[in-house]
């Protein structure tokens, strides 16, 4: 989740035009589009696998004392909220805390996919040595393994306090297990022009399921199997009222544009305002009201653009439009898929060629069959029947277009490698059928004997997990969906 916003809270928003505008301002020429990614990464104590609270009474290094360390060891700035620390800066590089711990790293913007692979394996470099140190590892996984939300400890955060209360009053459910126990790896492209936007925003929803399939790696809740492969994904489907998760039909609707986008948004409900730096709750009043200065909480006071981007911060479809789009349904794991996301999503969306073949494909596709495999690929993956094949077929096609894509780009490292290199775990997953779930799963069942501890092991980032060198010998079947719905 965003920090607050570092835009100039005096920048009054006059109009609707503002907001429109403001989105123009963020369209780039396509020879000076970047790349980000975020991912997060959920610690764990080395000699228990317990969860890593922010801080112990009793002298025990928690996530504090990962923060203050990096800070002095390497140079990063801290933040702080309440007089507490809880963020990193350097230059344009983050490090954020989740609710329930889970530490994301957000990447500077990059120009290239070798350039966001290095920062990654350096984040990462950097980050074990002073975790190790404190007897803390990070784990490769999308979803807390033995914890659920209840259990979990909690980021002392206005934010994440207001949105608890919030969680916990409406009774939402699996609200405490998304906020604790998910983890995700996002990347961040940017668009030319409006209709450029809104062709990549389509296909990105569109294909984003299929994402999800590529990269399940959460299929454990409360030490046993979950019945899912991405749990993760699973749990945050239309969450947090129904705001989070969801495949965001309205991009979908004719003459969708910056406009519609800003009606869309300015409509929704506001989870909350910053004032004098804390969250607080404003009961439900619409963005628009606040433009008005009509909010109970603070009377008077008008919305800035910090607050749009705030405000923007806490709509959380699949595909998330900002100044640029911000592609969200991937479960984090192991750095080889951390680095295989922006290559994926970079040869299809940076790429005129394969954007355009892209959205031949899906431009057909309805909001039932996306909804459709944004409900079912969370449980059967690359199984998944979907318009007479299946999303391993799919997902076979769609890397085809990314890999033609990059290579296109034929952008090369010092060693003459293309950007196409970093798909190579993903060829594997798709020719194989057997994603990081299934094959976590057949560990589980085999060489594991059901003992959930030996995730922390395997999956920790220390270990480096490959799907090159952790070889799964038998497939988990996957499970039975009755046939419903628009696209089997």
């Amino acid at each position: 989740m965003s920090k607050p916003s570092q835009l100039d809270n005096n920048i009054e928003i006059k109009s609707k035009a503002d907001l429109i505008a403001w989105f123009l301002q963020g369209c780039v020429p396509a020879d000076k589009q970047l790349i980000g990614i975020e991912h997060e990464k959920p610690p764990f104590y080395l000699d228990s696998n317990k969860p890593v609270p922010y801080e112990n009474g009793d002298g025990t290094p928690g996530i504090k004392e990962f923060l203050e360390l990096m800070s002095i060891e390497h140079g990063w700035q801290a933040g702080y909220e309440e007089g507490k620390i809880i963020d990193l800066q350097k230059g344009r590089l983050n490090w954020t805390l989740e609710p329930g711990g889970q530490m994301e790293t957000g990447g500077a913007p990059l120009k290239d996919v070798h350039q966001t692979a290095q920062e990654t394996d350096d984040n990462i470099r950097e980050a074990l040595a002073v975790a190790k140190s404190l007897n803390i590892g990070l784990l490769a996984l999308g979803y807390h393994p033995t914890h659920n939300g209840r259990d979990m400890p909690s980021i002392p955060k206005s934010r994440y306090r207001a949105w608890r209360e919030y969680i916990e009053q409406k009774r939402i459910a699996h609200g405490l297990d998304g906020m604790y126990c998910t983890s995700a790896v996002q990347v961040n492209l940017g668009y030319e022009s409006e209709e450029d936007m809104v062709k990549k925003l389509r296909v990105a929803l569109c294909l984003q399921p299929i994402v999800a399939a590529l990269f399940a790696n959460s299929p454990f809740s409360e030490g046993k199997p979950s019945g899912y492969q991405s749990y993760r994904s699973q749990v945050i489907h239309n969450y947090m009222g129904g705001r989070y998760g969801f495949m965001l039909p309205v991009a979908f609707e004719k003459d969708f544009g910056f406009e519609k986008f800003v009606d869309y948004a300015m409509d929704m409900p506001l989870m909350g305002i910053y004032k004098d730096g804390v969250f607080i709750d404003v009961k439900g009043a619409k963005f628009s009201d606040f433009m008005e200065g009509k909010l109970e909480a603070c009377p008077g006071r008008k919305a800035t653009m910090a607050d749009w981007e705030n405000h923007l911060n806490t709509i959380w479809p699949e595909v998330r439009l900002r100044r640029f789009l911000e592609m969200r349904g991937a479960d984090t794991g192991p750095a080889e898929m951390l680095k295989a996301l922006p290559a994926f999503w970079v040869g299809i969306l940076y790429d005129k060629t394969s954007l355009d073949a892209a959205y031949e494909m899906v431009c057909s596709w309805t909001d039932e069959d996306r909804e459709y495999l944004r409900t079912q690929t969370p449980r059967t993956g690359l199984q998944t029947p979907f318009m007479g094949t299946t999303v391993q077929d799919l997902a076979k096609n769609c890397l085809a277009l990314s890999d033609s894509g990059l290579k296109r780009r034929n952008i090369r490292d010092a060693k003459g490698n293309d950007e196409s290199i970093y798909l190579a775990p993903l060829h594997e997953i798709a020719r194989t059928g057997l994603n990081w779930a299934q094959r976590l799963l057949a560990r589980f069942h085999g060489a594991w004997k059901g003992d959930i501890n030996k995730v922390f092991e395997e999956q920790s980032y220390a270990n480096n997990p490959s799907v090159f060198k952790q070889a799964s010998s038998t497939p988990i079947p996957p499970i039975p969906i009755a046939p419903s719905g628009q696209g089997i």
